[in-house]
C-alpha cells in the first residue's frame, strides 16, 4: 500500500479520498487554489499545498504544479478524484513519467475511452448494442453533408463532443431547421471545453433512462460489476438524483446490462473503477453510451448497497493487488438513493448561488450519509461547481428508502445570503407520480419544472388524473 497520496481534487470528494486513506493508513498532500484555501480538506490533510496563481478554475488543470506538489512531498500516488484531470490521460502518462502511480486506468485505456468515436467503433466491434449514429469520421467542413446524415437518423438527435462526457458538450436538435446553428454552438463548445471541436451525431430518444452499472477491474484481469444506478434524474444532462437498483426494469435486463459492462471493460482492457453508461428505452432494450474512467459522484449508492467501498478498492487495485471479490460476492441488498444538494436555485433554471454558509447543519439519523465539504462559515466560491453535499439513504425497500429521503431532505439546513439548494426542488421530484411509480424517464425535471408554471388547481388536477392512470381503482 501506499505511503503517500496527493489528491489532486477539490470539494466533497477530495474529503471523500482524504478520510479513506486515513482509514488505510496513508498519509495524505491536499492541494488547493487561493479560492479554495479554507476548504475542509485543506485542515483535514496531513499537508496541504496551494497551487496557482491563475484564474482559480485552471488551478486544479495545472499538471506541473500539481505533479511538483507530488514529489516535493514525497506523494508515491496520486488520486485525481472525478472531473479536473480525472481523464485525462496526459495527466496519468506524466504522473508515471514521474514515478508517481496515477490511482486510475492506464494513459491507454484513458485515452481510447476518452474519445467517445473510438470507443463507440470499439463497443460496437464487440457486440455491444449501439444507439444509430454518424460515422466515426464526421466531415466536419461541409454542414451540407453532416446535416443529410441528421436527415437520415431521423430527428430529434444529439450532437456530442468527441472529448466530451459527463453530460458537457452537446447539443439537442429536434428539428432539421435548428440544425445548423446547434451544429456551430456545439462544435465551439467543445473546442472550449476540450480543446477538440470534433463532434458526432446520435439518434436521440426521448423517453429512456440513464442507466449505469459499476465495475471493478485488477491488472491481473479480473473484472466484476456491482449493480446498477438508476440516473434519469437530471438537468441539462447533469445528475440529480440516482438510485440503485434501477427500479422497474424488466426482468433479466439488469443482469444483461451487467454482463454488458464486464464484456466493455475486457474489451477495453480496464483497470480500476470505472462506470459503463447505457440508455434504456421505452421496450425495455438498452444500448452503450460511453464508460467514465474515474469514481462516480453517485458512487456513494452502490457502497450503500453492497457495503463495498470502492475508494479503498480503488487504492488496492493501483497497488497492483488482487480483487478480493469475485462476481458470487457481490450481494446488493435494499435500496439505496442519493440526492445532490447543489447551491444553485431551481426556480431560475438552477443558477448557482455562492456565497457565504450563515448556518449548515445535514440531516443525519439511521441509514443516512452525507458526503461534504461544507460547515458554518464557510464561504462558496462562484469558481467551481455547485455541488455543496450528497445526501444518500438506504433502506431495505424502495419505499421505505424514500419515505426515509423525504425526512432526511427536510431535516438538510442550508442558509446564508442569496443561498439557495437543490433541496426543495428534489422532495418535489421524489413526492412526483412518475418518480413514484418508476414511470419517469430523463424528461422528469423538465415536467416538474412545467408543472410548478401551471396554477395549483390545474395541477393538482393532473397529479390527480396521473395517479388515477398509475393506480386505478380496484373494480
Amino acid at each position: 500500500m501506499f505511503r503517500k497520496v496527493l489528491i489532486a481534487n477539490r470539494g466533497e470528494i477530495a474529503l471523500r479520498v482524504a478520510r479513506a486513506c486515513r482509514e488505510l493508513g496513508i498519509r495524505t498532500v491536499a492541494v488547493y487554489s487561493t479560492d479554495d484555501r479554507d476548504s475542509a480538506v485543506v485542515s483535514y490533510a496531513d499537508e496541504a499545498i496551494r497551487i496557482g496563481p491563475g484564474a482559480a478554475k485552471r488551478s486544479y488543470l495545472n499538471i506541473p504544479a500539481i505533479v511538483e506538489a507530488a514529489l516535493h512531498t514525497g506523494a508515491d500516488a496520486v488520486h485525481p478524484g472525478y472531473g479536473f484531470l480525472a481523464e485525462e490521460a496526459d495527466f496519468a502518462e506524466v504522473c508515471q513519467a514521474h514515478g508517481l502511480t496515477f490511482v486510475g486506468p492506464p494513459p491507454e485505456v484513458i485515452r481510447r475511452l476518452g474519445d467517445k468515436t473510438a470507443a463507440r467503433a470499439l463497443m460496437a466491434a464487440v457486440g455491444l448494442p449501439m444507439l444509430p449514429a454518424s460515422p466515426q469520421r464526421l466531415p466536419l467542413h461541409n454542414i451540407l453533408e453532416v446535416q443529410r446524415i441528421a436527415d437520415s437518423l431521423g430527428y430529434p438527435v444529439i450532437i456530442k463532443a468527441a472529448a466530451g462526457g459527463g453530460g458537457r458538450g452537446m447539443g439537442l436538435v429536434r428539428r432539421r431547421e435548428e440544425f445548423a446553428q446547434v451544429f456551430s454552438h456545439t462544435r465551439a463548445g467543445a473546442q472550449a471545453l476540450f480543446g477538440d471541436g470534433r463532434v458526432y451525431l446520435e439518434k436521440y430518444l426521448d423517453h429512456a433512462r440513464h442507466v449505469e452499472v459499476q465495475v471493478l477491474a485488477d491488472q491481473h484481469g479480473n473484472i466484476v460489476h456491482l449493480g446498477e444506478r438508476d440516473c434519469s434524474v437530471q438537468r441539462r444532462h447533469q445528475k440529480l438524483l440516482e438510485e440503485t437498483p434501477a427500479p422497474e426494469l424488466p426482468a433479466g435486463l439488469a443482469e444483461r446490462m451487467g454482463q454488458a459492462a464486464v464484456h466493455a471493460a475486457r474489451a477495453a482492457g480496464y483497470v480500476g473503477a470505472g462506470t459503463v453508461e447505457f440508455l434504456v428505452d421505452a421496450t425495455g432494450e438498452f444500448s452503450f453510451l460511453e464508460v467514465n474512467c474515474r469514481i462516480q459522484v453517485e458512487h456513494p449508492v452502490t457502497e450503500m448497497a453492497t457495503g463495498v467501498d470502492l475508494v479503498h478498492e480503488q487504492f488496492r487495485v493501483a497497488a497492483g493487488d488482487v480483487l478480493a471479490l469475485r462476481q458470487s460476492d457481490v450481494l446488493p441488498r435494499g435500496a439505496a438513493i442519493e440526492c445532490r444538494i447543489n447551491v444553485e436555485d431551481p426556480e431560475r433554471d438552477f443558477v448557482p448561488t455562492p456565497g457565504l454558509l450563515t448556518a449548515f447543519s445535514p440531516a443525519s439519523g439511521p441509514f443516512v450519509r452525507v458526503d461534504t465539504h461544507g460547515y458554518p462559515g464557510y464561504r462558496v466560491p462562484a469558481s467551481y461547481d455547485s455541488l455543496l453535499a450528497k445526501l444518500v439513504v438506504w433502506a431495505p425497500t424502495r419505499a421505505q428508502a424514500l419515505e426515509r429521503m423525504r425526512r432526511a431532505l427536510a431535516e438538510f439546513r442550508v442558509e446564508g445570503p442569496g443561498i439557495r439548494t437543490t433541496a426543495h426542488f428534489l422532495s418535489e421530484v421524489i413526492d412526483h407520480p412518475l418518480f413514484r411509480s418508476a414511470q419517469h424517464t430523463t424528461a422528469l425535471v423538465e415536467r416538474v419544472l412545467a408543472e410548478r408554471r401551471t396554477e395549483p388547481s390545474d395541477r393538482d388536477h393532473q397529479r390527480r388524473v396521473l395517479n388515477n392512470h398509475l393506480y386505478p381503482s380496484a373494480p
